[in-house]
């Protein structure tokens, strides 16, 4: 991948600045208040470094049970295959996700912007 390729989304944008067979690099930003999708992944396994603001994330293994943490500049947060979660920034967020390659495998549970698959 030669160029990086900017994708507009509702709560901000993604900068895919990597794509191989083996592993994908995103750069992340998320506005203020807004938050990505409740989702899980059935084969992609990621982690996030988060560069600038704060932000909120919830796991877990049920969308019913899912555990709080804020992560604040310099933490890292691993989210395995079939983990449950979102993201919401408390602060306008710039992060850093590496991940294993499968970048269409996205289940969302629950939406912001009606972008629901269940």
């Amino acid at each position: 991948m030669s160029k990086i390729k900017i994708t507009k989304k509702p709560w901000g944008e993604e900068h895919l600045f990597a794509a191989t067979k083996r592993y994908a690099g995103k750069m992340i930003f998320i506005k203020k208040g807004h938050r990505l999708s409740l989702q899980y992944h059935t084969f992609k396994d990621e982690s996030f470094y988060l560069l600038r603001g704060r932000m909120k994330i919830s796991l877990g293994t049920d969308a019913r049970r899912l555990v709080t943490k804020i992560i604040k500049p310099g933490q890292v947060v691993h989210v395995p295959a079939k983990t449950v979660h979102r993201t919401e920034a408390l602060i306008a967020c710039w992060l850093i996700e590496v991940s294993s390659p499968e970048l269409s495998d996205i289940v969302r549970l629950d939406d912001d912007y009606n972008r629901i698959n269940k």
